[in-house]
């Protein structure tokens, strides 16, 4: 899909009104702390107030300067993430990205019975590949002052009785990434299922036993402030002789 830019005029636009949306410079970061429930359990807890949050990526790392994992993109209801089976003897170095972004219209999927098989397996699943798929040129606004850059037109076809396909309109100019969110029924919140590049707007999911009936959303996110880093040193491995 050809996607044009009209970030400047829109920009333009909004000084000319006093725009007041939020850049990602006037978001606050999260305070982090991290604490050792045990010799091999931490708990990272976070405290952030900004209401346009969309959630707040965990992350770890075991080396200063090393390389962050994420460990989940949480949702804004959550402000804490226990972290088990923790390497011993190591220190882990722990931070909280904050995402914002506007999201989808929710699709509710009742999946047909069904386990994933051997047979299942073997069939071609090209269609789970994230992908830019071709398309007419629409008009894109940037998800940092504006809602029009929401995606648009999200689709989900059945593959099989745990797969579906999604596609989407990206109206996006700056994103960071795309999330596919999932919510199981009888769920508390919204989960993050895959998380994608920049002008995807095509990919498949292979679901969980929970998800037989659950409500989607594609999510065009862009990173907010980055936490302090807060560390914790793992204890000795109990069942070392």
């Amino acid at each position: 899909m050809t996607k044009f830019q009209i970030l400047p005029a829109l920009l333009f636009a909004c000084a000319l009104a006093a725009c007041s949306a939020e850049s990602p410079g006037s978001h606050s970061a999260a305070e982090v702390t991290a604490t050792l429930d045990s010799p091999l359990n931490a708990t990272v807890t976070w405290h952030e107030n900004d209401p346009s949050a969309a959630g707040h990526a965990v992350e770890f790392a075991t080396e200063p300067g090393g390389e962050f994992t994420t460990l989940e993109f949480a949702p804004p209801s959550r402000d804490s993430y226990r972290h088990p089976d923790l390497i011993p003897d190591t220190t882990f170095f722990y931070r909280v990205r904050t995402y914002f972004g506007p999201a989808t219209e929710n699709r509710d999927i009742t999946l047909p019975p069904g386990e994933l098989d051997d047979a299942t397996q073997a069939t071609d699943h090209q269609w789970m590949v994230p992908t830019t798929v071709p398309g007419p040129a629409v008009r894109t606004a940037s998800i940092r002052a504006s809602a029009d850059g929401a995606p648009t037109d999200l689709r989900a076809t059945v593959m099989h009785a745990n797969g579906i396909r999604f596609t989407w309109t990206d109206r996006a100019s700056d994103e960071d990434g795309f999330l596919l969110e999932v919510k199981a029924a009888g769920a508390a919140d919204y989960k993050a299922a895959v998380v994608l590049d920049p002008n995807t707007n095509s990919a498949g999911l292979i679901t969980l036993p929970e998800e037989k009936s659950a409500t989607y959303r594609v999510r065009a996110f862009y990173w907010g402030a980055t936490s302090n880093v807060a560390t914790v040193k793992s204890g000795a491995d109990p069942d070392a002789r």
